[in-house]
């Protein structure tokens, strides 16, 4: 589990085991990206503290012609592009398989935070692929981690196929224009757009390209046949949130998928008895998520069920229920999200 570099205050996380879940009502008011003092934090083992001056980034193997390794002033001074992003854990949700259908699932009981948007800075993966001369054979590309190894099972790694690792994939050095901090990677991690939080490595070191399928405990123990993440959504409110009666009130949500951007976001104020479309700006954010707003006057007090689902380019849209995943993995369900509305 996660080791937190500091302290994390409580109104804007909460702790699982040390892992560090993002408290929703912390997202309201912000802009697009989630802060980095707000971002989700999930590691194998503990953050690591990296000389950067020593610090290689090393290829090798045999779908490459020539094994290289690289220097952080090197990955720096190529040229760099910039992406919005999530990174979301695959077990994000996984708490509503108890809570919410009554068949709980092992592992952190993460609500809905374990998700961020970042701007994410730095160097295509296909860019480092192709200086060292990719073979045509080329298979699958294995990152892996510099943080301690995890139990018996070695430092975190999860292979790639070359089709994803030469489309979209950065390998970053800064998160909303500042050098990754110790807790999300520094000096330099993966970002795989789309594709659940573990494909993302942090503390990058080694890099084996294979003419092979390759197989870690990372795609067969954990994670297995888990690639790109489902819809989801949910609302910028406190659990249990409550709310004045008396006018009308806007309340905020944000609605993001793996497979593409998100076309339309429904509410329901009445535990789906009946849905309002919400409105919502920024098709042009593709791979991250969608902010959104809905208009509600209560005519009365008392507790109610808040639900959002939305919609994806693919036509995906999120369920009233999905089965149970084994090791809780892919919880797209719509959230059932209590408030009370109060008087004053």
């Amino acid at each position: 589990m996660a080791t937190i570099v500091k302290p994390l205050p409580d109104h804007l996380f909460r702790v699982h085991d040390e892992s560090a879940e993002m408290r929703w009502e912390a997202m309201s008011g912000q802009g697009y990206h989630t802060p980095i003092d707000r971002f989700f934090v999930r590691n194998h083992t503990f953050s690591p503290l990296i000389d950067v001056t020593t610090w290689r980034l090393r290829l090798h193997g045999a779908g490459i012609r020539c094994p290289r390794e690289f220097g952080y002033a090197e990955l720096r001074a190529m040229p760099s592009r910039t992406y919005d992003v999530a990174i979301e854990c695959a077990g994000n949700g996984r708490r509503f398989y108890g809570t919410q259908q009554h068949d709980a699932a092992p592992g952190t009981q993460w609500g809905l935070g374990a998700i961020g948007v970042a701007r994410w800075r730095g160097v295509p993966l296909r860019h480092l692929l192709q200086e060292a001369g990719i073979r045509r054979e080329a298979v699958d590309v294995l990152p892996s981690g510099l943080d301690a190894p995890f139990e018996d099972y070695g430092h975190v790694r999860r292979p790639l196929p070359v089709e994803k690792a030469m489309d979209d994939v950065l390998v970053a050095y800064e998160m909303n224009g500042e050098p990754l901090p110790p807790d999300h990677g520094f000096p330099v991690r993966l970002v795989v757009p789309g594709w659940v939080g573990i494909a993302s490595i942090k503390w990058l070191g080694d890099m084996e390209i294979s003419t092979k399928k390759l197989f870690t405990p990372w795609n067969t123990v954990f994670y297995a046949d888990v690639t790109t993440n489902p819809v989801k959504s949910a609302f910028e409110l406190a659990w249990n949130a409550r709310l004045p009666l008396g006018g009308p009130l806007v309340l905020h949500g944000r609605s993001w998928s793996g497979h593409g951007r998100i076309v339309r976001v429904e509410v329901s104020f009445d535990g789906g008895l009946s849905w309002r479309e919400a409105e919502h700006h920024g098709h042009h954010l593709v791979g991250a998520w969608l902010p959104w707003h809905v208009g509600w006057a209560p005519r009365r007090t008392g507790r109610y069920m808040l639900m959002a689902r939305a919609t994806d380019e693919t036509g995906a849209t999120q369920p009233l229920f999905t089965p149970r995943h084994p090791f809780g993995y892919h919880f797209d369900a719509v959230v059932q999200h209590p408030i009370h509305v109060v008087i004053g």
